[in-house]
């Protein structure tokens, strides 16, 4: 069984964590947590495709410059070559799933 309590932990962003629930090359599955007012960078993926689920608070996405307000128990699907960022405009933290169909590592390009 995994769980966040014994899941390998990074930190990302602005003060962001990340818990790897699997951690594959065909298949990352990640627990995340965002505190109010992080944002990662916009960025895409040339081959991964993304699915964010929200487990609690408010995910902001931003996709190809439209605006995308997800509450707790909602998702949305990134396909892959779409520029997108994630944030928190809420005033409390926010946490999601983001699973990644072949895993992002070394798939990321980062914009501005």
């Amino acid at each position: 069984m995994i769980s966040k309590d014994n899941a390998e932990h990074y930190n990302w962003g602005d003060h962001c964590d990340g818990w790897y629930l699997v951690k594959r090359q065909d298949m990352s599955i990640i627990h995340e947590r965002m505190p109010s007012g992080a944002k990662e960078k916009k960025h895409y993926h040339h081959q991964s495709r993304q699915f964010f689920f929200v487990l609690s608070g408010v995910l902001t996405m931003e996709l190809n410059g439209e605006i995308h307000t997800l509450p707790a128990q909602t998702g949305i699907e990134i396909p892959p070559g779409t520029i997108h960022q994630a944030s928190n405009s809420s005033d409390s933290a926010l946490e999601f799933m983001v699973i990644s169909h072949p895993t992002t590592r070394g798939d990321r390009i980062d914009l501005s």
